[in-house]
């Protein structure tokens, strides 16, 4: 009898495994179609705004209007492509040999303007390692990451170390930032979509994200067979670890 129950058990379980991976393909399928649908009606609002600010006529209440709305449309394309990212990430279309320190590199000096807004200093010691993967994707991870270190930070005076080095057969990518405390039992959280840690006193408040970054990032090291996890810094600011297998 013991073994009956257990047997149903198993089988119980194993269905209900079989679908929630079916029901998670037909959520990423859904976000993908809805993301592409919204994508060709926010491009033509921004031309057509882009348009309406052209013209030298145009009235000063017309232009504040206008950079408001590219604004909000700014963040709703963001958003979009965050989804699409999200939703194509958990399987890796092309995998080659990726320079991970030229990518980081490349993400650390796209996001350089930002991190002066912000009046963060950003200090990087990167080896040269490689892995096997998606160099698209896997450069996103890398922005995603730093941007978030950048951009929930201090008001004024913040830091963020970035180191890249192997360990054995591994390859580690450890980001480190000063900013607001971060709760313990609210880091595991971060990683999930469109979740932020509760703090007033963050970078750009104006300009937040659309709360998909390390859920973007842990999708993508998951599709590479790695591991993301955050740390909360007792003096405020997160350390995140992303770990992959590297190569030669």
């Amino acid at each position: 009898r013991l073994a009956v129950s257990f047997n149903d058990m198993a089988e119980s379980l194993s269905k209900q495994i079989t679908h929630l991976e079916e029901f998670g393909g037909l959520q990423r399928q859904f976000t993908s179609d809805v993301s592409h649908e919204l994508r060709t009606p926010l491009t033509i609002n921004r031309t057509l705004i882009e348009v309406a600010l052209d013209d030298p006529e145009a009235p000063d209440s017309l232009r504040h209007l206008g950079t408001t709305l590219l604004t909000v449309n700014s963040r709703h394309e963001r958003l979009i492509e965050g989804l699409l990212t999200l939703a194509g990430s958990h399987q890796l279309a092309t995998k080659a040999r990726v320079p991970v320190a030229e990518l980081v590199r490349r993400a650390i000096g796209n996001l350089e303007s930002d991190a002066e807004r912000a009046q963060v200093v950003v200090t990087a010691r990167l080896d040269e390692v490689y892995i096997e993967g998606d160099a698209v994707l896997w450069e996103r991870l890398a922005h995603n990451v730093i941007d978030n270190a950048i951009r929930y930070n201090l008001a004024e005076g913040g830091r963020v170390w970035i180191d890249l080095f192997r360990v054995g057969d591994d390859m580690r990518l450890v980001v480190t930032n000063t900013g607001p405390v971060v709760a313990d039992d609210i880091v595991p959280a971060l990683f999930e979509p469109f979740r932020r840690a509760v703090a007033e006193d963050r970078v750009a408040n104006s300009n937040r994200g659309a709360g998909l970054g390390l859920s973007i990032v842990r999708s993508v090291a998951t599709a590479h067979g790695g591991t993301v996890h955050a740390v909360a810094r007792p003096e405020g600011g997160l350390t995140v670890t992303v770990t992959l297998a590297a190569i030669q």
